[in-house]
């Protein structure tokens, strides 16, 4: 298979403390990729160094083979890289039809026209809209974004992010605060994206991850300490001891 996203030897300092401690990661095309591990175990770091978020202290990452280690996060967007955040990053007074087209416009490099009527790229619009219907969102698509219950919200922004038409989707807790009814919604549409999309994942609900995942990595005090399949990663005694809080 082919690595599309690959770390190595990545670190991230902040003072003396190390959020990210000399990780190294294959990730393959098209893998349903989960990172787990307990609070505080870097999660969310790695995944801002990924994004071009935050700088790392060393290592390199690569993306399709080539060096983005030191690319800003809106370059990484345009070389197929994209990620969500643990809070809505939405526009309240937005049609998701509307957030989703300018998003496209975004994508396009005509950014200017961004608070132009959307109405203007009917082309756009029609993409906008078959988008929405594959993240069943065509019911909502024209109801204000803030009056969309939570779970259509966070559909919403993975929606976003999938409008730039990433080949790596970076998804940091999609499923938070989601009503239980509707998480296992929320990442099988994810799961549903096509083979083309690799997406990584960070859940702390186990069940969901286990449904999710074709791979799962296990971060602990910012190193990896342990990855493998679904099975391999539910029968490792080490991992149920750190992250389920299981006796060894």
């Amino acid at each position: 298979m082919t690595v599309v996203l690959e770390t190595r030897r990545l670190q991230r300092n902040f003072g003396a403390f190390m959020a990210t401690n000399d990780v190294s990661l294959q990730i393959e095309q098209g893998a349903r990729h989960a990172l787990i591990g307990p609070n505080g175990a870097g999660k969310t770091t790695f995944i801002n160094l990924l994004a071009g978020v935050r700088p790392v202290s060393s290592g390199q990452i690569f993306l399709e083979g080539k060096d983005i280690t030191t690319l800003p996060s809106h370059v990484r967007v345009k070389k197929g890289l994209t990620r969500t955040f643990q809070i809505n990053q939405l526009f309240a007074d937005y049609t998701p039809l509307e957030t989703v087209t300018l998003a496209m416009l975004e994508r396009e490099g005509v950014g200017g026209s961004l608070w132009s009527k959307v109405t203007g790229h009917g082309a756009l619009v029609d993409e906008a809209a078959a988008l929405l219907s594959r993240f069943r969102l065509a019911a909502v698509m024209d109801e204000r974004t803030d009056r969309l219950p939570y779970g259509k919200q966070r559909l919403l922004e993975i929606a976003l992010a999938f409008a730039a038409k990433p080949r790596v989707l970076l998804l940091d807790e999609p499923a938070a605060g989601v009503p239980e009814d509707e998480r296992h919604e929320v990442l099988q549409i994810v799961s549903d994206l096509p083979s083309g999309v690799t997406v990584v994942l960070i859940e702390h609900d186990m069940d969901l991850v286990f449904s999710f995942a074709s791979r799962i990595s296990v971060l602990v005090a910012g190193a990896i300490f342990a990855e493998g399949t679904v099975q391999e990663i539910a029968a490792n005694p080490g991992v149920r001891a750190v992250y389920l809080g299981e006796a060894a």
